[in-house]
């Protein structure tokens, strides 16, 4: 064997050896390698397919002999290459589709004059007089939906019923509440962290986002009660989401069908949850409903009791909160995660996996009025109304 053919087999061979390694490794990073048995779709299946033929044109394209007849092999064997790797971060998020049935729910809105300050029946009252009074420069309020009746009871309890009105607390939603507070309309809102997005927005308009954790909250899984399914494993979650299972009957609920994983709109806070629970693997597209009809009222707390060939197979996440108080459905239940109820005892006590922080965030360090509203907020009788509201303190 001439000099020249070692050493182009030895490239062959040490490109092959590379590209190899390239494919081990994305199947390991996105945990096709430990998951690969609870691969039950093709959707879920392509990463693993594009790897596979990605990794072998390379070894095949390195081993084809250089000569003029083999030219159409060389440029199919190419052609593969090229379409796998630009394929593959569509096939990670199982991104095909360019009308997904409107799979991504918006966020229901219950009657929040229930919970409006001094008009609400439903408002948190403290056991005696607040220690803060402001009866003046009262900052304005805006944040979540589902921390609407946390900051509303906030205001009740210090700020001066004379000298109020109804502009000082409003909720606009998770989404444009940061936004409020980015371009500086805001005094003070009340959400969960913010996503990759609000970041950027911040940064982008100079706006020095600080979050002063007031209370915890769980995140939850939601699903009908009909469902067998009690529990889930952290790793079934990142599966279903991942796009890797999308049959019950893969996770014990034979009858169950494909799963209908019902997501939330970008930005909003319960999807900035699902983002915080997958960490750094990506988070599957809406995939299509299996019939327009399951659209219904587009509201996940309704829609995760939709009927389908006799089954209810949806599978939805909020926060406990708003999911059992603020707008709950009766027919839906919540799950356990690695055996784990999210009980107000484990939600205090961390051992739910999914405890998290909201925040009172503000732009730049607060000052004046919101200073001191904050930090009231902090103290006992603010962390008392926290708990009065169904949420767990910080201070645990």
């Amino acid at each position: 064997m001439s000099k020249l053919r070692v050493m182009k087999y030895a490239a062959a061979s040490i490109i092959t050896c590379g590209v190899a390694a390239l494919g081990i490794y994305l199947l390991w990073r996105y945990e096709y390698l430990s998951q690969l048995l609870c691969v039950d779709n093709f959707v879920g299946m392509l990463p693993v397919v594009l790897v596979i033929l990605f990794t072998g044109a390379t070894a095949a394209l390195a081993f084809v002999p250089w000569r003029r007849g083999n030219l159409p092999l060389s440029i199919a064997l190419s052609v593969v290459i090229v379409l796998s790797a630009v394929l593959y971060p569509n096939a990670l998020r199982g991104n095909w589709w360019l009308d997904y049935g409107q799979v991504m729910t918006t966020e229901a809105q219950p009657d929040l004059t229930v919970y409006a300050p001094f008009t609400g029946e439903k408002t948190a009252t403290l056991d005696g007089q607040a220690t803060l009074k402001i009866d003046s420069d009262m900052p304005q309020l805006d944040g979540a939906l589902a921390l609407y009746p946390v900051y509303a009871a906030f205001a009740q309890a210090v700020y001066d019923r004379d000298n109020y009105t109804e502009d000082r607390v409003i909720m606009t939603n998770t989404l444009q509440a940061y936004s409020g507070i980015i371009s500086g309309e805001r005094d003070v809102i009340f959400v969960a962290g913010a996503s990759e997005s609000q970041i950027k927005e911040a940064e982008k308009a100079g706006a020095e986002l600080v979050f002063t954790p007031i209370g915890r909250e769980a995140f939850v899984f939601i699903v009908a009660d009909t469902n067998p399914v009690d529990n889930l494993s952290y790793q079934q979650i990142k599966n279903i989401y991942s796009g890797k299972t999308a049959r019950w009957s893969t996770l014990g609920w034979r009858e169950g069908g494909k799963i209908i994983a019902f997501q939330r709109p970008e930005g909003s806070g319960s999807q900035t949850g699902i983002q915080g629970v997958m960490g750094d693997m990506p988070l599957i597209a809406p995939q299509p409903l299996p019939d327009r009809s399951l659209v219904g009222t587009n509201s996940l707390m309704q829609q995760i009791t939709v009927e389908w060939k006799g089954v209810q197979p949806a599978l939805g996440y909020s926060y406990k909160y708003y999911a059992t108080e603020m707008y709950s459905n009766p027919h839906a239940k919540l799950l356990s995660v690695d055996g784990v109820a999210p009980t107000a005892e484990n939600i205090s006590d961390g051992s739910y996996p999914f405890v998290v922080d909201f925040y009172a965030v503000t732009n730049g360090q607060p000052q004046g009025n919101t200073k001191a509203l904050i930090e009231w907020i902090l103290s006992p009788q603010g962390q008392e109304l926290i708990v009065k509201t169904g949420y767990a303190p910080i201070s645990q």
